[in-house]
């Protein structure tokens, strides 16, 4: 059996590479492959729902696995073949990031807030949250904004990063897959309070490492945007775990101190306010702080690439595979192990193996309120 030895510089290129292409061009304007997904598990929703769990369940498995199953393909493909790796890992990460379309949205909103433009400020916040702006003022907008995108820096940047690095490109596709169809139907609404269980259980498991990231991050980020680490660790670790999400808090909680603000309280989700605990315990957020958040927000993002690079290389590294085996983690754990000594015979080194990890704009949120 042949056996390989090379480092993952390919995945790790190519996510360095995805996250560049978004920041400096953004999403892809035709074609989007996470807006066709969206569309086709909407179509499929029509056929599957039921007030129902199991048919829930079946619905995300479904829209899940035709998700993985083209990154699988494209993997198998690349794996011995460094530059199509690259260029597949690059493509899709552009594709499914989302950091730049983030920023541009919150600029949007700090833009109309600076102008005293609030009829247009409320007109974008639907696009990055899910809350109701209609009686909104200029500091609840701010407010809005800023824990969007606090949260949305880990939905939309470093969680599909952390997948990337941890699964390749079927992790990567999967990663993305999960947090869309949480953003379609993980809401606790009278139709969704079933049939979205299986979908938000498992976006809070998929987002639980890469929230916790992005609050470390942030934490080393904070002096970029003017901020002080310390009140951002001691934010994240206090408040952290006050969210009624097990995930958003912490990135949050973490923006809060770090930008020296207090987030949470009341908002409006359907009609219906919810009283959130109150994260950080500086000044309310105002519209200038928008853009500070943004600068926090791009940090992170180029933090998290570098270190999911890192990850690549050192996952790959460290690991001895048998060449055509190593499509799964757990049978590149089974053939990891040195081969075992023979009496009274020369000592044979095996030479080290490659390591082959496999891999993960979502759609309008719909009413009611988040798991």
């Amino acid at each position: 059996m042949a056996w390989t030895g090379r480092r993952d510089w390919a995945l790790a290129g190519g996510l360095a590479a995805g996250v560049a292409l978004d920041a400096l061009i953004g999403d892809p304007r035709r074609g989007h492959p996470v807006a066709a997904f969206g569309r086709g598990a909407a179509a499929l929703e029509t056929r599957l729902y039921a007030d129902d769990r199991f048919r829930g369940a079946l619905f995300t498995g479904t829209c899940v696995l035709a998700a993985i199953l083209p990154a699988v393909a494209a993997h198998r493909l690349t794996r011995d073949r460094p530059l199509p790796r690259g260029a597949a890992a690059a493509a899709l990460v552009w594709a499914v990031t989302g950091a730049r379309s983030l920023t541009r949205e919150a600029e949007r909103a700090a833009v109309a807030l600076d102008a005293d433009d609030l009829d247009t400020a409320r007109a974008v916040l639907p696009g990055l949250c899910s809350r109701d702006p209609a009686q909104l003022g200029a500091t609840d907008i701010a407010r809005a904004v800023v824990e969007s995108v606090a949260e949305n820096t880990s939905d939309a940047a470093v969680g599909p990063l952390v997948w990337a690095a941890l699964a390749g490109l079927p992790g990567l596709a999967a990663y993305r897959a999960v947090n869309t169809l949480d953003a379609m139907v993980g809401y606790r609404s009278p139709r969704y309070e079933r049939f979205g269980w299986a979908s938000a259980r498992l976006d809070d498991v998929a987002n639980w490492a890469p929230a916790r990231l992005t609050a470390g991050l942030t934490v080393i980020c904070a002096p970029l945007a003017g901020g002080s680490p310390r009140a951002a660790l001691r934010a994240a670790l206090r408040d952290g775990g006050r969210h009624p999400s097990p995930n958003a808090g912490r990135p949050e909680a973490a923006f809060a101190g770090a930008l020296g603000l207090r987030l949470g309280g009341i908002s409006a989700y359907g009609g219906v306010a919810e009283h959130r605990a109150e994260l950080g315990n500086g000044r309310p957020p105002e519209p200038r702080d928008i853009r500070r958040a943004e600068r926090l927000s791009r940090a992170v993002t180029i933090a998290a690439a570098l270190a999911a690079a890192a990850l690549a290389i050192a996952r790959a590294g460290d690991r001895s595979v048998p060449r055509g085996r190593a499509d799964f983690p757990a049978v590149s754990a089974v053939f990891s192990t040195q081969p075992p000594k023979v009496p009274d015979a020369p000592r044979v080194r095996a030479p080290k193996a490659t390591r082959i990890r496999i891999l993960s704009t979502p759609p309008a949120s719909a009413p009611g309120e988040r798991r």
